[in-house]
């Protein structure tokens, strides 16, 4: 299984290495067996899996709900969990509790917390206790309203200056790694090569230790034109949207179901010879309901 002291390596080895979004317990069997070493259950999925139209709505009770499916999925990698908003902001000791329900009800293996300044204290608690903390710096999405909008962030000297200077104190606060989002590829560059913790970059560009993609945006699931800093791997909503438009027409013309779909009075329908396996057919594991 993949740890935290796995992530360290792979930066001081040279490996880059990939972490990808997860939800439900299919996507994170799917990805362990892949072989991706992190999977972050993301507060992106009030977007994706939920359809708020930001992630601020997104709870604790929803996240832990959808952790501990990803839990089940996964054999392998190691398991960040995405704090959401309100869940660490109103004191020290609510971080805690929060952080605390990740892994005790999650089955997580880290947190992950948006910003610096007061972050730094949040996650020298949290890593005493040992709770694992990966940093995010850059494009917040917990701070959209205050940014102004999902804007890149680092341009001027200030903010990077800011971005570094957050980066080095969450390092010193114990953080295992931090992801660096929106961002010029200069800023993640200098970040990355000022700390020992790996980074890992979303819209950062090529110079951080490690990349992380929303796994529906990856996919090609999501409407619309994606962010630029999105490569689509496949085109899964077109395909899925053929494969339902077949399966309705199918139905329709009585195609579907056919003689090798049914059962008959012993258990086994009739088939020809065309639709004969070798192998016996599985069980059936679950339903529609």
């Amino acid at each position: 299984m993949t740890t935290v002291l796995d992530v360290q390596r792979f930066k001081d080895e040279g490996r880059r290495f990939a972490m990808l979004t997860a939800y439900d317990y299919l996507s994170a069997q799917i990805l362990d067996e892949a072989g991706i070493p992190i999977l972050l259950v993301g507060d992106s999925l009030g977007m994706v899996m939920l359809g708020y139209p930001t992630t601020l709505p997104v709870t604790m009770d929803e996240m832990i709900h959808h952790a501990k499916a990803v839990s089940r999925g996964s054999r392998q990698a190691l398991l960040v969990g995405d704090m959401p908003f309100m869940s660490y902001h109103a004191s020290v000791e609510q971080a805690i509790t929060s952080a605390g329900r990740f892994l005790q009800e999650g089955g997580m293996h880290a947190v992950k917390l948006e910003g610096g300044g007061r972050i730094v204290e949040i996650t020298m608690r949290l890593t005493a206790m040992g709770i694992p903390v990966m940093g995010h710096l850059g494009l917040t999405p917990q701070f959209v309203h205050q940014m102004g909008g999902f804007k890149v962030q680092g341009k001027s000297e200030s903010q990077a200056a800011r971005i570094l200077a957050d980066a080095k104190e969450l390092e010193q606060a114990g953080a295992f790694s931090l992801v660096l989002e929106g961002v010029p590829n200069a800023v993640a560059t200098r970040v990355t090569r000022a700390v020992h913790i790996p980074t890992i970059g979303i819209g950062a560009g090529p110079g951080t230790d490690g990349q992380v993609l929303v796994l529906h945006d990856m996919l090609g699931m999501t409407s619309g034109k994606p962010p630029k800093f999105v490569k689509r791997y496949a085109n899964l909503a077109q395909e899925i949207g053929k494969a339902a438009q077949q399966y309705a027409q199918e139905v329709g013309s009585g195609a579907f179901p056919g003689p090798e779909h049914s059962y008959s009075a012993n258990g086994v329908a009739p088939v020809s010879k065309e639709t004969q396996v070798k192998e016996p057919r599985e069980e059936v594991k679950y339903g529609a309901g």
